[in-house]
C-alpha cells in the first residue's frame, strides 16, 4: 500500500478550500492528508469566539450539529470553554451545557504524533484538536471514545467570529 504524498502547507490550506466547499461527500484521507499538512497551534492561538461548520463525509454525527443549531466555540480561558455555543428559538446564542454534558477545556495534546492545541470536554470522552489553516481558519478533528465512531473521526472546521 502507497501512502499519500506530504502536503506543503500552502498545498494543504488550497485543499482545505477546495473541500470545504464541495458538493456532497469529503473522503476521510483528503482530510486527514490536509491535517497532516497544516501548523499546529498553542492553546493561547485559540481564545476567542468562534463560528463553526462540519466536513460531511458519512460520519454518524453529521448533521446533528446543525439540528442543534450549533453555532461555534467560545475560548475564554484555558479553563472556560463553551464548546457546544448554539442559537436558541429566538436566535440568541447560549451554552448547551445539556447536550455537551458539561462545558470543556483547552490543552496541549498530542495527536498523531504532534502537540496541538486541544479541547478536552468536561463530561465526556471527547478531545477536539485544532490545527492553523490561516490566521482566522483552523481544521478539527473530533477524537476519543465519544467521538470516534466506528473507527472514524469527526471533521470541522472554526473561523474567528
Amino acid at each position: 500500500m502507497t501512502s499519500a504524498p506530504t502536503l506543503t502547507r500552502d498545498e494543504a490550506k488550497a485543499r482545505f478550500i477546495e473541500l470545504r466547499s464541495a458538493d456532497g461527500r469529503v473522503d476521510d484521507a483528503d482530510l486527514d492528508a490536509v491535517w497532516a499538512g497544516l501548523e499546529t497551534l498553542r492553546p493561547e492561538a485559540m481564545l476567542g469566539a468562534w463560528k463553526g461548520g462540519e466536513f460531511t463525509t458519512g460520519h454518524p454525527i453529521n448533521g446533528m450539529l446543525q439540528k442543534a443549531g450549533w453555532f461555534g466555540k467560545t475560548f475564554t480561558s484555558r479553563n472556560d470553554v463553551q464548546p457546544l455555543m448554539c442559537r436558541n428559538a429566538d436566535g440568541e446564542l447560549y451554552s448547551n451545557t445539556s447536550l455537551g454534558k458539561g462545558e470543556a477545556s483547552l490543552w496541549a495534546i498530542e495527536f498523531r504524533g504532534e502537540i496541538t492545541a486541544s479541547m478536552v470536554y468536561d463530561g465526556q470522552p471527547v478531545i477536539d484538536h485544532f490545527k492553523k489553516v490561516d490566521d482566522t481558519t483552523v481544521m478539527g478533528i473530533m477524537n476519543g471514545k465519544g467521538g470516534v465512531v466506528d473507527g472514524r473521526h469527526l471533521y470541522f472546521f472554526l473561523e474567528r467570529a
